[in-house]
């Protein structure tokens, strides 16, 4: 290449989403790669990942249901403070929660953002019971990791963004189309939406006396 006078395209450096905390991360792993559920609002499973735009990098972060792969929380900031990018998605999951959420356990990285005191005064708030991965692992947390890769190959792969404004009205848009039209192959073709609506009406039935 040299020689020939070609050169190759650099690349530009790749954020870290991922930064542990230096204090020990106490928190047990509830999960232990078995990312199964009975039920909504049992297993919640959270990550963060960054989308370059023409403008600088910004960051999504999401909380996904693992019963239904619905997406029941999620925020695009262009920074990945706590309070203004997993807190927010985490408030966005629990309002929009119809549930009690005293027996929800909630899955994250060993990240500084999910093992603060906000985060997990919050999670204690709600009674909902943290789990954590091993360091450096992302098939501790595979089912959020297989998010943040769809968004990228569906979405942000497409077309480049121009802002972070660009950004987060198209993540709205595919948050909606993740959760009412497309089909998972996990959910034997059908859509979250539809996978909660078979849910609630088994336990109608259920209530219903005879």
């Amino acid at each position: 290449m040299n020689i020939a006078g070609i050169k190759g395209v650099r690349r530009g450096r790749t954020p870290i989403t991922t930064r542990p905390t230096p204090e020990v991360d106490s928190r047990p792993d509830l999960v232990n790669r078995q990312f199964k559920a009975s039920r909504p609002n049992e297993l919640w499973v959270a990550d963060i990942t960054y989308v370059r735009t023409l403008s600088g990098f910004v960051y999504t972060a999401f909380v996904t249901d693992v019963y239904s792969r619905k997406i029941v929380g999620w925020a695009t900031r262009s920074s990945m403070k706590t309070e203004a990018l997993p807190l927010e998605a985490l408030e966005q999951a629990i309002q929009g929660a119809k549930d009690t959420l005293v027996d929800l356990t909630h899955h994250s990285d060993h990240g500084s953002q999910y093992t603060s005191i906000a985060y997990n005064e919050k999670l204690a708030d709600y009674g909902i019971k943290p789990s954590t991965g091993s360091v450096g692992d992302s098939y501790d947390n595979a089912l959020a990791e297989t998010v943040n890769g769809l968004y990228k190959t569906e979405l942000i792969y497409s077309q480049p963004r121009a802002s972070l404004t660009e950004v987060e009205f198209a993540t709205l848009n595919w948050v909606h189309w993740w959760n009412n039209e497309r089909l998972h192959e996990a959910l034997e073709y059908r859509t979250p939406a539809e996978i909660i609506d078979m849910y609630n009406q088994t336990r109608v039935s259920e209530l219903t006396p005879v």
